[in-house]
């Protein structure tokens, strides 16, 4: 599978019209593919409907916060490896601990760098193809393994056959030359 941030999807969910917009025209320019969602309930519903790529997520929105959003995405096995990016003004780092420990990849402070957003974002896009790649490659590689045991144990088989077979004629071919002895 080959990296191409064209065909990347990026979800950002912000309770903020400014962030969104600023955050959305620069992955845009950049050459993304962007969705937005203004609340964690939205979010969940457009990831289940529209799977993203990776997601920026505002940590402090109403209703439900980006933690708990984060917490719920991640329950979900389809969605547990979308590598999901928390942008928030919490600076605390009990605060990036819990988000880090709750599946998020990384942690974005506001107010945010265009530039840092854009390389952090590429990173871990990058990632996740590499692990997409990678756990490709190792599930062919188990095929493979199982296919080659398989055959190894017809091998096994039919090697097992040709011996008793062997032996079988091997003790025919006695019993007629004691048989052409006697006689």
């Amino acid at each position: 599978m080959t990296y191409d941030q064209d065909k990347n999807l990026i979800l950002v969910v912000d309770d903020t019209p400014t962030n969104l917009s600023v955050i959305s025209q620069a992955l845009h320019n950049a050459g993304f593919t962007v969705a937005v969602e203004t609340d964690g309930e939205s979010a969940i519903e457009q990831v289940n409907y529209n799977q993203p790529d990776l997601i920026l997520l505002d940590v402090m929105m109403p209703g439900i916060d980006g933690f708990e959003t984060c917490k719920r995405l991640k329950a979900n096995p389809s969605n547990r490896d979308i590598p999901v990016i928390f942008m928030t003004a919490l600076t605390d780092t009990v605060d990036k601990v819990k988000g880090l420990s709750i599946g998020a990849v990384d942690y974005i402070t506001k107010p945010f760098q265009q530039d840092e957003v854009l390389a952090r974002v590429r990173i871990h896009l990058q990632l996740r193809h590499l692990t997409i790649t990678l756990d490709e490659q190792n599930a062919r590689l188990k095929q493979e393994v199982a296919e080659r045991a398989a055959a190894e144990t017809r091998l096994s088989k039919t090697f097992q056959q040709l011996k008793e077979a062997q032996e079988q004629i091997i003790a025919t071919e006695k019993l007629a030359y004691l048989g052409t002895l006697t006689g």
